[in-house]
């Protein structure tokens, strides 16, 4: 029977718009599930970028940009977690001494560079030419200044630290893995000559930080006890359970910087130490000022003491007593530094933090986490930033990137 047009024409326009539901529909299910990759290959990205120096509230803004596929050497990579380390801060107001290049790589209306040293990635592709890594690989920076406070990067592999064997560990724990313990690590075993018989000792401020935690960590792990000083808190209670986490974690003595100051400490850092015998050989300084200096006076004669950060952004003073008398060397770690001039060194510091805490002799830092997804809003992550400034703080603030 022949089909009349007005019927005919109504079962086109009835099938042309199924098709039009269904291929929306579809859209819609591969946009929820990946937002990542286009249908000609482009890679989908946001950054937190800045134009200029100030306040991270004042200067971060979110960048969107397309990324090519992989070509020759280069890889792309997904960030999973990048922390926020006071050091970005520093960068991002202007007054650290590294100032990473702005420039409009990403297509940005104005020079601009990407915030963000610390974090791992895992690679989504590859180009042809290269022969180190492969798609679902975790890697690191090798060194500072790329930028990863982004949801992705194209990155030639010669940057990249490719973490060999991820079994066992969480994005967190290789994400944070470059800065704080490493600083910590290097510190400790590079400042004195050891024997690793259980004698010895350091001496830290800053004992809550990353770095200090690290240090405890690492110091229990080689076989040396440990002063730790922390501020005080005017909740004794909040006090006592923070002192409490440290020896947990593997302190051998917990005090506050008040009690490092007290006129009772000498007396009891001297029974600690059998009379001397047992020998404070570095002091590990984040604060400076009067706690600092008040510390140096511990470390026994021929000690290092060594500064890492000035908290107090108070100056060092110490009595000449301590450089002619007990002949103290006092010097300077800069992580970026040595990351930037020792990569093959990182690589080896970098595994061995990880063998311990894939071995569970080295414990997870306290974090607070912001979840950045695709539609995240840019407020919120200023936000995460700026509260890096906040004084006493549950947690290092860090980025945990959601699948984009």
């Amino acid at each position: 029977m022949a089909t009349s047009p007005l019927k005919a024409a109504s079962r086109s326009l009835l099938a042309q718009s199924w098709r039009l539901l269904c291929r929306n529909k579809l859209r819609s299910s591969a946009c929820d599930r990946s937002r990542a990759i286009s249908s000609y290959g482009y890679t989908q990205a946001k950054a937190l970028v800045y134009s200029k120096y100030g306040e991270p509230k004042d200067v971060l803004s979110i960048h969107g940009h397309s990324i090519s596929p992989a070509a020759g050497s280069s890889v792309v990579v997904r960030m999973l977690v990048a922390p926020i380390n006071p050091a970005d801060v520093n960068q991002i107001q202007g007054v650290y001494p590294a100032k990473p290049e702005m420039n409009t790589a990403l297509g940005t209306s104005e020079a601009a560079a990407v915030a963000g040293n610390e974090g791992v990635g895992e690679v989504i592709s590859t180009g042809s030419g290269v022969k180190s890594l492969s798609k679902g690989d975790w890697v690191i920076m090798k060194s500072t200044g790329q930028g990863t406070w982004r949801t992705h990067m194209a990155v030639d592999e010669s940057q990249l630290l490719k973490i060999d064997n991820k079994e066992g560990l969480t994005p967190l724990q290789v994400g944070t893995v470059s800065v704080n313990p490493c600083t910590a690590y290097r510190m400790l075993l590079d400042s004195a000559k050891w024997n690793f018989m259980g004698d010895e000792w350091f001496i830290q401020n800053g004992a809550n930080s990353g770095v200090g935690r690290a240090a405890i960590q690492l110091g229990k792990e080689w076989g040396f006890k440990s002063i730790n000083v922390i501020r005080g808190r005017e909740n004794k209670e909040e006090e006592q359970k923070l002192k409490q986490d440290l020896l947990d974690i593997g302190a051998t003595k917990v005090i506050t910087e008040e009690e490092l100051m007290s006129r009772e400490i000498k007396d009891q850092i001297k029974e600690w130490t059998h009379g001397g015998r047992e020998q404070i050989k570095v002091g590990l300084n984040c604060v400076g000022g009067k706690p600092a200096t008040a510390l140096a006076k511990f470390l026994s004669p021929g000690a290092t003491m060594v500064t890492y950060g000035a908290m107090s952004k108070q100056p060092l003073a110490h009595p000449a007593s301590l450089l002619i008398f007990k002949d103290i060397s006092f010097t300077g770690f800069w992580v970026s530094k040595w990351s930037d001039r020792n990569p093959e060194q990182k690589k080896q510091t970098v595994d061995d933090v990880l063998r311990l805490t894939r071995a569970r002799k080295f414990k997870d830092i306290p974090v607070q986490e912001c979840k950045w997804g695709w539609e995240t809003e840019v407020d919120t992550l200023k936000a995460a930033v700026q509260g890096t400034l906040g004084g006493f703080r549950p947690g290092k603030g860090v980025f945990v990137f959601e699948e984009t």
